[in-house]
């Protein structure tokens, strides 16, 4: 069995085993070296795919590292959002403040680029010697006529998690600036998707072919002046509720637009996104599309899936991701190719996304909130995985035990989502546990009690 540290006990659970109970959405214990990321990276997550607006990172150039090169976030026009902008906070700027260097860094960029719009992240040195970013970025923006927005996130105020309320609470600044005129009765907001490999190029086709109009975009192949009128939009379909779910609780209480919450990843839960938003407008004949369009689909990949599945079943899968809702969708996709997900958890998750997980998962599946690699490692070996999916901070872990390994975090560059990329993610899984490379490989033994 693994060696858990007392202080983190309440934060892993083994389905079957005692009453459920888990402590989650508390700060990482301090030496734990959690896969969590800071309030700096949670905004960024967020906010960078806003592909027109600039993007200036006001701390240290080692911040910046967090930018294009790790996202797989597109663009169907502009790239400004692929550039990384810094101030490049040094030890002068320190003592003496870096407002007059952030003040200079804003007004060079919007003359060169001319943004829609301007974020500015304080990071956490900013914090710490207490600039006044807030006085500099109303200045600027009066000067030059555009919107230039600070993004309160302080590294050291919390987790990811801190940060996507920080970005939020940005965005919904730009929300209501414009004109909404022309905005169909049948029209959405996609919120929570950020077009990693362009997936919500799918997923907008998808809502097209039934007749929604879809405003904005938040934030994947973003655009500043569809944000700025997305309060007009019927409805609000969020799919990250991590990331989004504040800004759509803040368009509910201020403009009275519902939102509902889906997942795009697997055939169960994009057809029920589809269905639900069709149901929602209490259309017939949108429905009617809606169930065409999962017809067509699913016939199209389900052939190949299920030669796939042949090879899979059995085979056990682990899954450790930035939000829950990622896994409720990957523990569903993984048993229609016949897995078992043996071990599952996230950074963020809340305790109603735990039980949910405990529901739906086998006995003996082990549930855990922010672990870290130590802890990973010893859930992995134990149970004997053929496959782990998660982000680019689980890859060495996974490489270093001789497992496959699939990304379906930010990095990819493949989409997943929508029925396209069900298909995706079997083929990438089939290819991954089935390698003839795991031949030569030392692999974990499973614990005792698993060998059956």
């Amino acid at each position: 069995m693994v060696r858990i540290l007392d202080e983190r006990r309440q934060q892993v659970y083994r389905k079957g085993q005692g009453s459920f109970n888990m402590t989650c959405e508390k700060k990482s214990l301090a030496g734990a070296v959690s896969q969590r990321a800071c309030v700096f990276c949670g905004s960024r997550v967020v906010l960078y795919p806003i592909a027109d607006a600039l993007h200036l990172v006001h701390g240290p150039i080692g911040c910046a590292a967090y930018t294009w090169d790790i996202r797989g976030a597109l663009s169907s026009g502009p790239q400004l959002h692929r550039l990384s902008f810094s101030t490049d906070l040094r030890e002068m700027d320190v003592i003496q403040g870096g407002e007059k260097k952030l003040y200079n860094s804003l007004v060079e960029l919007i003359d060169e680029y001319q943004p829609k719009a301007a974020f500015v992240y304080a990071t956490c040195i900013v914090g710490l010697i207490g600039d006044d970013v807030d006085a500099i970025c109303r200045k600027v923006s009066s000067e030059k006529n555009i919107t230039v927005l600070p993004v309160h996130s302080e590294g050291f105020c919390g987790s990811k998690k801190e940060g996507y309320r920080a970005a939020c609470d940005a965005l919904y600044k730009l929300v209501g600036t414009a004109p909404a005129d022309g905005v169909s009765r049948h029209s959405i907001n996609i919120m929570g998707d950020f077009n990693l490999a362009g997936e919500i190029w799918l997923i907008r086709e998808y809502y097209n072919r039934m007749g929604v109009e879809v405003v904005a975009n938040i934030t994947g192949d973003g655009r500043v002046a569809d944000i700025r009128r997305m309060h007009a939009a019927s409805l609000n379909v969020v799919q990250c509720s991590g990331s989004i779910i504040h800004l759509a609780r803040k368009l509910e209480e201020k403009y009275g637009r519902p939102y509902i919450r889906v997942s795009y990843f697997g055939i169960e839960d994009m057809a029920k996104a589809l269905y639900d938003v069709a149901e929602f407008f209490d259309d017939p004949v949108m429905m009617e599309k809606a169930e065409q369009i999962v017809r067509s689909e699913v016939a199209a990949i389900m052939p190949e899936i299920r030669r796939y599945r042949k090879d899979l079943v059995g085979r056990k899968a682990a899954v450790y991701v930035g939000g829950a809702f990622k896994a409720f969708s990957l523990v569903r996709a993984l048993r229609l190719l016949g897995m078992r997900t043996v071990l599952v958890g996230s950074q963020t998750g809340n305790q109603d996304d735990y039980r949910q997980l405990r529901d739906m998962c086998d006995a003996g599946t082990i549930i855990v909130d922010d672990s870290n690699p130590l802890e990973l490692c010893g859930f992995l070996k134990e149970k004997g995985c053929d496959i782990f999916i998660g982000g680019v901070k689980e890859r060495p872990i996974a490489y270093k035990l001789g497992l496959g390994f699939c990304d379906h975090n930010h990095e990819r560059k493949q989409a997943l989502a929508g029925f396209t990329g069900m298909l995706n993610f079997a083929r990438e899984v089939y290819a991954t546990v089935t390698s003839p490379v795991w031949q030569f490989v030392r692999r974990p033994q499973p614990a005792q009690e698993n060998k059956k």
